[in-house]
C-alpha cells in the first residue's frame, strides 16, 4: 500500500496562491502532481513533469521512503528575450511516497514518456494472495495410520 504525507502541502499552494512566487524566496520544492492504482500484483504511480528533462529526474529509495526530485529549467536562456507571459513554474519539484512492508522496493522500475513519469512497484511475493490447501478428515487419518 501507498501512503502520501505532507501536512503542509495545502498551506503551500494557499499561500503561494495569495501571495505569489515571484521572489524565489520558497525553500520547499514544490509538489508534482500524481496518480496511483494497483493493476494486478504492482503498484502504478504517475507523476506529471511536463517540460523535464530525464536527466533532471532523480528517484531515491531510503528504508522505506521513495523519493522523486525534478528540476524544470527555463526554456528561454536568452538575454535578449524579452518574456511577456511566463505562467509555467519553474525549479524543484519533489514529492515523497511511503512505501508499505508490502511493496517489493528493490525491484521498482521508472520510465519517463510525453512528459509523464511512470513508476512501477510490485507487491512483495510474501504479500500475494495464495490458495491454501485444506487437508480432509480422511487424508489426515490415512496420513497417520500409513
Amino acid at each position: 500500500m501507498l501512503v502520501r504525507t505532507d501536512p503542509f502541502r495545502e498551506l503551500d499552494r494557499l499561500t503561494q496562491q495569495m501571495f505569489g512566487n515571484s521572489s524565489g524566496t520558497w525553500s520547499r520544492p514544490t509538489a508534482m502532481p500524481m496518480d496511483a492504482y494497483r493493476s494486478g500484483d504492482e503498484f502504478v504511480v504517475e507523476f506529471d513533469l511536463p517540460g523535464v528533462s530525464p536527466e533532471a529526474i532523480d528517484l531515491d529509495v531510503e528504508r522505506n521512503v521513495l523519493t522523486v526530485k525534478a528540476e524544470r529549467r527555463p526554456s528561454v536562456t536568452d538575454d535578449k528575450v524579452e518574456m511577456h507571459v511566463s505562467e509555467r513554474p519553474l525549479g524543484a519539484f519533489s514529492r515523497q511516497l511511503f512505501l508499505g512492508d508490502t511493496l517489493d522496493a528493490d525491484n521498482i522500475t521508472a520510465s519517463y514518456d510525453a512528459g509523464v513519469l511512470t513508476l512501477r512497484i510490485p507487491v512483495a511475493e510474501r504479500a500475494r494472495p495464495r490458495k491454501i490447501q485444506v487437508a480432509g478428515g480422511d487424508t489426515e487419518q490415512k496420513r497417520l495410520n500409513a
